[in-house]
């Protein structure tokens, strides 16, 4: 059945994508932006200032929060983190009271980080896993998360969206790592034994269409591969696939003032399994480093 989707983020890279596979698959999409909106597909919202159109939200069957600022920045400016945070944390809790003032709430699928869990070692990490630590980002999508609150409590099927990092050719992670790798610069990081959750965009893409739709799934959902690569693995993956040796590696020492806030997202390991997916009866297409990447690159 066709859905009405209202979209928060539409013109980011993952918002752009998402939205031509829901208009494709038949869905009506709504774009919330913060500018005049320019036709029937467009509604001005301002979050900052608490405005969104509730009688659209009301109407929708799945509203979707994909806006934030970018996570590449300066990780030693605290202008920075104050923004990334922020920005995550009103626009969650905007839609979530929007949502929750509806008289019948529609399905809420809030953009998350795979971040929340935190340095877990080996240890393989569902959903159901606990959030440890207090880097940067863990912390940001604790607080990201509980933004959903007022749409939980009111009933309506919330979906935490815990994405790993999107890799694809044309944008951040993937874009500066394959210039460096081609170069012959791919580096390891630290020991390289640390899991680098990822999930190719196609697959993000089709888990998010599917999860709009999904009406028994709520609650967190991890968006990355089946089988969780170590940094190690997916350096030398990288390399094998643009033909190019790869040796160089950067301590930890090293790397940990050089990245400032970001140095836990870099050396700490998150061994994640998309387990809801799994259970719901989603197959997603690219399982490893591998096929994440072959995908990412094609």
């Amino acid at each position: 059945m066709p859905l009405h989707a209202v979209i928060a983020g539409s013109t980011g890279f993952l918002g752009t994508h998402l939205t031509e596979r829901l208009r494709a698959d038949g869905h009506r999409v709504t774009r919330l932006v913060r500018g005049p909106g320019s036709g029937a597909d467009e509604s001005r919202w301002d979050p900052y200032a608490g405005e969104v159109d509730e009688e659209l939200v009301a109407a929708a069957d799945v509203v979707v929060n994909l806006a934030g600022t970018p996570t590449v920045g300066n990780p030693h400016s605290g202008t920075w983190a104050r923004e990334l945070r922020e920005s995550r944390v009103t626009t969650t809790r905007v839609l979530a009271e929007a949502v929750a003032a509806a008289p019948s709430p529609p399905a809420y699928l809030a953009g998350n980080g795979i971040s929340f869990y935190g340095d877990h070692g080996d240890e393989v990490v569902t959903e159901e896993s606990e959030s440890r630590g207090d880097a940067l980002l863990t912390t940001v999508t604790r607080d990201w998360q509980a933004a959903t609150t007022p749409a939980v409590e009111a009933g309506a099927r919330v979906c935490v969206l815990r994405t790993a990092p999107v890799q694809d050719r044309r944008s951040a992670p993937l874009k500066q790592l394959l210039l460096a790798t081609k170069l012959g610069l791919g580096t390891q990081l630290g020991d390289g034994r640390q899991h680098m959750p990822m999930i190719s965009l196609r697959d993000w893409v089709g888990a998010v269409a599917f999860l709009a739709g999904a009406e028994s799934v709520s609650g967190p959902v991890n968006l990355c591969c089946e089988q969780t690569p170590t940094n190690r693995e997916f350096t030398r993956a990288l390399a094998d696939a643009v033909h190019r040796p790869t040796f160089l590696k950067v301590p930890a020492a090293v790397l940990r003032p050089a990245a400032g806030a970001m140095a836990p997202e870099l050396l700490g390991s998150v061994n994640a399994r998309p387990q809801v997916l799994l259970d719901a009866g989603y197959e997603l297409r690219d399982a490893d480093v591998e096929a994440v990447i072959e995908a990412a690159l094609t």
